[in-house]
């Protein structure tokens, strides 16, 4: 009886339910919390949830080139653009290197804090330029 493939089985597809939620719960974060920073900025929210545009239209709002947001898509160059994407888009916001940690390890935390926050975006977001 303790090696019943069915309740192996069933506890595989529960732990896989589990996982996905989580997933799904962590992505509709990322999407609001994008969505809602990118409007502030100026730019439309539906970028967060298009390939490659999200990367371009996140560098537009941390006021740098365009063409950073595909630097990022680039292994192990793309991590230092993409931490340098986010510390423009904390300074943008008014925030300082705490914001940038934040954003940097538990993004779809705090892109909800400046999206839905107190936090006012005092740049102008870069457009192709």
């Amino acid at each position: 009886m303790g090696n019943d493939p069915a309740i192996a089985d069933a506890a595989a597809a529960g732990g896989f339910l589990i996982a996905c939620t989580i997933y799904l719960v962590l992505l509709a974060f990322v999407i609001a919390g994008g969505w809602k920073m990118l409007s502030k900025g100026g730019l439309l929210g539906v970028a967060i949830i298009v390939p490659f545009w999200n990367a371009i239209a996140l560098a537009q709002l941390a006021q740098k080139p365009w063409w950073w947001g595909l630097l990022t898509l680039i292994p192990i160059v793309g991590i230092v653009f993409a931490v340098l994407i986010m510390h423009g888009i904390s300074t943008a916001f008014g925030r300082g290197v705490g914001t940038t940690i934040g954003l940097v390890l538990l993004y779809p935390i705090f892109s909800c804090i400046l999206g839905f926050g107190s936090a006012k975006y005092q740049g102008k977001a870069t457009g192709f330029e």
